[in-house]
């Protein structure tokens, strides 16, 4: 079963929800979390674990081979994404735009442009009970963050096939969002009850609805805003899984580092809530 938390900004408690409905469920069952927020990885400040293992990961990009090279021009012709250029007697390869389609290097006639490895990230393995993290972390600079989000999401279906998988998701709904959630069972939208949290709630249910997902909505600081969030669901036929009230001491404990729902009974109650509606969802009632 895999469940993507995500929202159409950041800040509404993508990590806040994902860490404790992990840590919540991993109470009775196998289940890993996975931080696909590559950019920002944040679900680790508040899961300290053991460092079960630590990967660099690559993409491959085309190297220039002068000498095998008769500057031909047709890497420059093939290339959608304008990572090969030619400028006279040269030919540059801009990596950072490189999406490693391989159509510069396969049909260059004479193998000048062979594809070469460029770390672009890690990724990182703790285990915490029940409950294994990955976290991926992009390099600095690097500026595709979907291709460390596919070897990801790959990592974690090839060692974690009969665990739930939980995936923290970038914010937003740009192409990282896209390869987040699209093989997704079921999307967790949270937001929050504000004209901008139900504006980019619009955008996000525009999203998940154009890639087929199964979604429900989870409201965060609950008692803020107005009823506008509630009407939108309500008029869309969007089930409201959860409300998690808006609350100091959430505030305090998140900005401590720490779990909330061992502390705040309310949080455990709502959390009780998701669990009962994805298991019923998404594996048929069978718990």
């Amino acid at each position: 079963m895999k469940i993507a938390i995500a929202s159409g900004k950041g800040g509404t408690g993508k990590t806040t929800l994902s860490t404790n409905l992990a840590a919540f469920l991993a109470e009775s069952d196998n289940v890993v979390l996975v931080d696909l927020d590559v950019e920002e990885p944040n679900s680790g400040l508040f899961l300290k674990g053991e460092l079960i293992t630590s990967e660099e990961k690559f993409k491959m990009i085309p190297e220039w081979n002068k000498d095998a090279c008769t500057l031909c021009g047709e890497c420059q012709k093939v290339c959608n994404f304008h990572a090969v250029i030619q400028l006279g007697t040269m030919i540059l390869v801009f990596p950072e735009l490189c999406h490693s389609c391989y159509a510069c290097s396969e049909l260059c006639p004479t193998d000048a442009l062979p594809m070469i490895p460029k770390k672009i990230g890690d990724l990182k393995q703790y285990k915490i009970n029940n409950l294994n993290f990955i976290e991926s972390r992009l390099v600095i600079g690097e500026e595709q963050a979907v291709p460390l989000i596919k070897q990801t999401q790959k990592y974690t279906d090839e060692n974690f096939s009969d665990s739930i998988k939980i995936f923290d998701s970038p914010p937003g709904t740009s192409c990282p969002v896209i390869e987040a959630v699209k093989d997704a069972d079921f999307v967790i939208l949270i937001t929050e009850p504000t004209p901008f949290g139900l504006n980019d709630l619009k955008l996000a249910v525009e999203t998940v609805r154009e890639l087929g997902n199964k979604f429900g909505v989870v409201i965060n600081r609950y008692g803020i805003g107005n009823n506008d969030v509630i009407e939108y669901c309500n008029s869309e036929n969007i089930p409201i899984i959860a409300k998690i009230p808006n609350s100091r001491k959430i505030a305090e404990l998140y900005s401590d580092g720490q779990l909330l729902y061992d502390e705040i009974p309310e949080v455990a109650e709502e959390l009780k809530k998701i669990k009962t509606f994805i298991f019923n969802e998404v594996k048929g009632g069978v718990q």
